[in-house]
């Protein structure tokens, strides 16, 4: 056995993993990273990037078949679904070396490929390593929840971990689950040629805001996407090739192959936590403000810790674990800034409290500040006219913005930068936007918010009559 000391260990080369790693290590700290499985962690490998570039092929396809508004012929495109696959791999070769063992270890980092787990509070067991650490921080993620539903283990099924290695095109997709990862691969697939069918046990999009979320998946339905909610699943059974999901109101969906997009569950099965003293629940390892847990020499980060999950939540509390491991610091990671979004076409993306959420919460000193794409010109000019931004205002300041439409997840870093700094809705409207941009949906929407206070307000009306009457 191998005994390494060590000031920062991280365990898991994901998101989270990789920027602590990083930085401690180029600020100085001696720093032992595991990684039992792939660098790059689920986002590069099984997540965020394949995905999104499936989805670039589908948006491809579509947009030869729907292009007759701009002029041009639309034409019936030629659709080659492995080498499809084959630009997703491409693509996450690409940015494979910002994430590789190579370029950690030219930080400084001591990288090992094996899995950790606790042996003691202070000490993990890696392989014949035995690494004694000031600091662990515990970035293991997530994998694809597999729910125990009757006949599963007798159907071939596929994850977000399998699903970009299948290279036949599947005829009749059938996907359980109408999250953000369930209709972003319903588009991709349809906009590819196959038959999809998403089969919700609840409501699709169930933790955006309604409105928004209508607006997606009517464009999904329009596109063909057959999508079932409140259609719980009761058993699947089936071979290759022939899939059926039986729901417990009886109704009987058959297709070619089955993807589960159900939910996640935090990796911690490897960590031996006990040994370190370190509590956890059904969603992920216990973390107070500080991300510490119960153990207070140890962090955990991303997935892991439960909370929201995504790739820029754990990029974002890398920042406070490293003020806090480093340099002692109190921190404290906060969630009111942090947005999201889905990818599908339109897209729709939130930050912040919804408009449910905020009328329940602010109640009467709740307005609501609306702009419509329509009313855009640049989304005029590019027929991307579908969609809103309504933006929630306390007091003069956003507690949340929710955008549906063309590049959302893009327009709704301001919203975002707005409550990180706690920016009124005044500093929104006096930036300026150049003309013509989707961009300039953020001022508009901002100027939406005073103009009952300017335009329909008879005190300004009557002060302009009054100064009227004595300038010269």
């Amino acid at each position: 056995m191998q005994e390494l000391k060590t000031d920062i260990l991280v365990i898991g080369a994901g998101s989270g993993g990789l920027s602590v790693a990083a930085g401690a290590s180029q600020m100085g700290a001696d720093v032992v990273l595991l990684e039992g499985h792939k660098m790059g962690g689920d986002c590069l490998n099984f997540g965020c990037v394949p995905s999104k570039a499936l989805l670039a092929s589908g948006k491809a396809a579509y947009g030869q078949a729907h292009v007759s508004a701009y002029g041009v012929a639309d034409v019936v495109p030629q659709i080659d679904y492995a080498a499809a696959k084959d630009h997703v791999h491409d693509v996450i070769a690409q940015i494979e070396p910002m994430d590789s063992q190579e370029r950690f270890e030219g930080f400084g980092v001591k990288v090992i490929r094996e899995y950790g787990s606790f042996v003691s509070p202070t000490q993990v067991q890696a392989g014949d390593h035995l690494i004694t650490a000031r600091r662990v921080v515990v970035a293991t993620g997530s994998s694809p929840l597999v729910p125990p539903l009757p006949g599963l283990d007798q159907v071939p099924y596929y994850t977000n971990e399998t699903i970009f290695d299948l290279r036949d095109k599947p005829e009749h997709l059938l996907i359980i689950g109408g999250g953000p990862i369930g209709m972003e691969m319903a588009q991709a697939h349809i906009r590819l040629g196959c038959k999809v069918t998403v089969i919700e046990g609840m409501k699709a999009l169930g933790k955006d805001d309604p409105e928004a979320a209508s607006v997606v998946l009517g464009s999904l339905q329009a596109e063909g996407v057959a999508i079932h909610e409140d259609a719980m699943v009761a058993q699947i059974r089936g071979n290759t090739g022939g899939v059926e999901v039986v729901t417990e109101n009886g109704e009987i969906y058959a297709g070619s192959h089955l993807l589960l997009a159900v939910g996640r569950k935090a990796n911690i099965d490897r960590l031996n936590l006990e040994a370190a003293g370190i509590d956890h629940t059904r969603t992920g390892i216990k973390v107070n403000e500080s991300l510490r847990t119960t153990n207070r020499k140890v962090y955990a980060i991303g997935d892991v810790a439960g909370g929201l999950q995504f790739t820029h939540v754990a990029g974002y509390q890398a920042g406070i674990i490293i003020r806090s491991a480093l340099f002692g610091l109190l921190t404290k990671a906060k969630t009111a800034h942090i947005p999201w979004a889905t990818y599908t076409d339109p897209e729709l993306a939130q930050v912040g409290l919804t408009e449910t959420q905020a009328r329940a919460r602010h109640g009467n000193a709740l307005e609501i500040a609306r702009f419509d794409y329509h009313h855009n010109d640049r989304a005029v000019a590019d027929r991307k006219t579908k969609g809103f931004i309504k933006v929630m205002v306390v007091k003069g300041r956003p507690v949340g913005a929710t955008i549906v439409g063309h590049q959302a997840g893009e327009l709704i870093n301001l919203w975002s930068l707005a409550l990180a700094n706690n920016l009124k809705m005044g500093q929104i409207a006096a930036m300026v936007s150049p003309y013509p941009t989707i961009g300039e949906l953020n001022k508009r929407v901002a100027g939406a918010y005073f103009t009952p206070r300017l335009f329909e307000n008879q005190t300004v009306k009557r002060v302009v009559r009054f100064v009227q009457r004595w300038i010269p």
